[in-house]
């Protein structure tokens, strides 16, 4: 199992602070050796293509990759000519997240139509294959686009990781992806719902065996701390009783909310967790560190705990 971090909005920095503050973060990950960096696209923050372009012109090695890209927000065409310019800013190192969102951000916070999100990702994947077999003229018509249009930016196209969490999902990044990106999903849903699927449909397609990358929060900290984790956890990035599609993830594994997907304890208890992901299905682990402290100051010692634990297990997962 590969080892990254996934990283959030950082509320805790002042918005001068952000996005010097990320490209550290990328190019700290990338020496301690961590195999990949995944940010996501959250809603009145940094844009994350934006973002991980700079991040690649600061990186070398270290893979790149949103985590998730909402569809809706962009037109696929304008959406392919960004991420093969993101994937030319990262020397090939970009991978592409997308996915369907919520309809409480499409449309509550957006005023963009939600219905059909399977049909519609259907419709964005057409003109995005399109536009990633390289230079040339695009033609493309199905319910949603008519496309006729060059396209002209790079001759390497990113991969593609879709955020599947119900059947119809899974199948679409089986067949037509490199794999699904995911969040709250405990190890039961991974290896009795996510892997059995995706990789059912990704043979029926003849393509590779799919990548499952699996966001997981993590805090290293003493056994007594534990619950209080998982709860502090929950509270800043669950509440999944806001969402259906999560709703309904959580019914295929025993996780009620997201922390308790969480890899919380000493180095012992962190390090069976992760490996129960490991053996569950998971390719690629991306740990979503959880700082813990009454203050900044011991918030900052605590991701550094964690983040110096993972990096000392890589080779090892």
């Amino acid at each position: 199992m590969r080892v990254g971090l996934m990283m959030g909005s950082d509320k805790e920095r002042g918005r001068q602070d952000r996005l010097p503050g990320l490209i550290s973060d990328g190019v700290a990950a990338e020496k301690a050796g961590f195999s990949s960096f995944w940010f996501p696209q959250v809603p009145g923050y940094l844009d994350a293509m934006t973002a991980i372009a700079l991040l690649g012109a600061s990186t070398s090695t270290i893979e790149l990759g949103t985590a998730v890209v909402p569809i809706q927000t962009r037109h696929p065409l304008i959406l392919a000519q960004q991420a093969l310019t993101t994937n030319a800013a990262c020397r090939g190192r970009f991978t592409l997240g997308l996915g369907v969102s919520h309809d409480w951000i499409i449309n509550g916070q957006l005023g963009l139509p939600y219905g059909k999100p399977v049909r519609t990702l259907r419709d964005h994947l057409d003109v995005l294959a399109a536009a990633f077999t390289g230079p040339g003229q695009i033609g493309v018509e199905n319910d949603g686009f008519r496309v006729h249009s060059p396209i002209d930016v790079t001759d390497i196209a990113p991969p593609i990781l879709l955020a599947a969490l119900g059947p119809a999902m899974l199948r679409i990044a089986g067949e037509r992806a490199d794999g699904t990106v995911l969040w709250m999903a405990d190890e039961r849903a991974v290896g009795e719902h996510i892997a059995p699927r995706i990789t059912a449909a990704a043979e029926d397609a003849g393509r590779p065996a799919p990548r499952i990358v699996a966001g997981v929060p993590v805090a290293l900290c003493s056994p007594g701390e534990v619950d209080d984790a998982r709860t502090h956890a929950s509270e800043i990035l669950g509440h999944a009783h806001f969402s259906p599609n999560y709703m309904a993830l959580l019914e295929h594994g025993d996780a009620e909310d997201v922390g308790d997907t969480m890899a919380a304890g000493d180095e012992s208890a962190v390090g069976r967790r992760l490996r129960a992901y490991r053996d569950a299905g998971v390719t690629d682990l991306a740990a979503r560190i959880i700082p813990l402290g009454d203050d900044s100051s011991a918030r900052h010692r605590s991701r550094e705990r964690t983040a110096q634990f993972l990096a000392s297990v890589t080779a090892e997962l």
